[in-house]
């Protein structure tokens, strides 16, 4: 992947283009080596890799829970596919603005002022993204154009022009995130100014240009490629950050079940209604905790192109994990309203979608960690289906429990198979 070695040179480089063409030597030693160009008062200390997230980190992911409800609540009042198709929008949006806000926070020090202030104002902003959220196909478009282009522009012009030294690799790598999100930022903006499906037309493809840059390592006319390895990672604090925002999105199924139920007459089918929600909840907390994150911590054990894997594994599988999570919550506030009534063709699909997304997600990650088929998830993503085919003429509480059961199937065949390895002193390979 990584271009022909380049002589190293005895000195950092003056410019950035000289950084771009030092970047492929930064691959072969090492993406530590990189920091030393970078101012070290905001950027994270040499034991990285032993700290944890800060608490104004978690602060900041009390915005994105808020927006999750949104987004959940936006598709429940549009159960149709153009309403689904808005709130995928909508969730790839503001999954992206959190997602490299992570990376950014990996690499620098939330402890410090300056850092500090950065990430209030990305909860400001992050803040008017989730309030747009409801009428963001209507009259809020701007705003939340508006806000989602300051958060990403805003963190990146912080990087590239105050983090990162003149002529640093890091510079380099952040002006050219930069400049993509520029170059999207335009169809965001004349998506923002349409109407109707150019609206929606013009935001998936600035989106699509959002989501390719990072798997082509944002090229530009007369710079040389970047590759994965000039990207510094503090694994530890990485997945701890990815493994909060999961359990956040849970907590606030949890929290919509109970708002639902609350507001119902607690009788025998909506308490049993209750009951199949939250252990649902705990069953896709068990599935991701017990199992799924520590294969994706195990992948990123080596530092040979770990880069590549935790781009894969969580900047892009992890969104799939989150929407899984929201779809259930969405389903399960459609069981508790209707636990006794048979569904409709779109809330059958919604009830059902959020555990196959879920097991889909799971499934794609263990592939790509492992290079192994996980047939388990295959068979439970099946079962899952079947209810949401066949199910018209069942009562939702029935179709509910159908499917915590497959859950907890497939969280029993994990914990099976985890002390079958045991017992024979195996391990999982992970694959680069």
């Amino acid at each position: 992947m990584a271009d022909q070695p380049i002589p190293e040179k005895p000195s950092a480089p003056a410019t950035a283009a000289d950084a771009a063409r030092d970047v492929d030597d930064a691959d072969r030693d090492g993406p530590a080596q990189n920091s030393a160009a970078a101012p070290g008062r905001l950027r994270r200390r040499d034991d990285a890799e032993a700290q944890r997230a800060a608490t104004l980190e978690l602060f900041y992911d009390l915005v994105f829970v808020f927006t999750i409800t949104q987004v959940s609540h936006l598709l429940l009042s549009n159960l149709t596919w153009v309403g689904a198709g808005q709130a995928a929008i909508v969730l790839l949006a503001v999954w992206w603005s959190w997602n490299y806000t992570t990376w950014a926070t990996n690499e620098l020090d939330p402890e410090t002022n300056p850092v500090r202030l950065v990430l209030i104002a990305l909860m400001l902003g992050s803040l008017l993204m989730a309030i747009a959220v409801p009428h963001a196909f209507g009259e809020r478009g701007l705003l939340f154009v508006a806000a989602y282009l300051a958060i990403q522009v805003g963190r990146h012009s912080f990087l590239t022009f105050v983090v990162a030294a003149r002529g640093s690799v890091e510079r380099e790598q952040a002006g050219r995130i930069l400049a993509w999100f520029l170059i999207a930022g335009v169809f965001w903006i004349a998506g923002g100014l349409a109407e109707g499906g150019w609206r929606a037309g013009l935001w998936s493809f600035a989106l699509a240009l959002d989501y390719i840059a990072p798997r082509i390592f944002f090229p530009l006319p007369g710079r040389r490629r970047l590759v994965a390895g000039s990207w510094r990672l503090a694994t530890g604090h990485f997945t701890e950050r990815f493994g909060l925002i999961v359990i956040a999105t849970i907590g606030e199924t949890i929290i919509q079940t109970g708002a639902t139920t609350a507001g119902r007459e607690l009788d025998a089918a909506t308490a049993a209604a209750f009951i199949s929600a939250f252990t649902g909840s705990a069953a896709l907390w068990w599935l991701y905790f017990v199992s799924t994150r520590d294969l994706g911590e195990r992948s990123l054990g080596a530092r040979e192109n770990r880069t590549n894997r935790a781009r894969d594994i969580y900047t892009y599988g992890h969104v799939l994990i989150v929407a899984g999570i929201i779809l259930t919550a969405v389903g399960d506030e459609i069981v508790i309203a209707h636990p006794l009534e048979p569904l409709g063709r779109a809330e059958l699909i919604a009830v059902s979608a959020g555990p196959m997304l879920f097991l889909l997600a799971q499934f794609a990650l263990q592939l790509r960690a492992t290079r192994r088929v996980g047939y388990v998830r295959l068979v439970a993503i099946a079962a899952c289906a079947g209810p949401g085919l066949f199910g018209g003429a069942l009562p939702a509480l029935l179709i509910s429990t159908a499917l915590v059961a497959v859950l907890i199937s497939v969280a029993l065949s994990d914990q099976l198979a985890e002390i079958r390895l045991t017992r024979a002193g195996g391990s999982i390979r992970t694959c680069e």
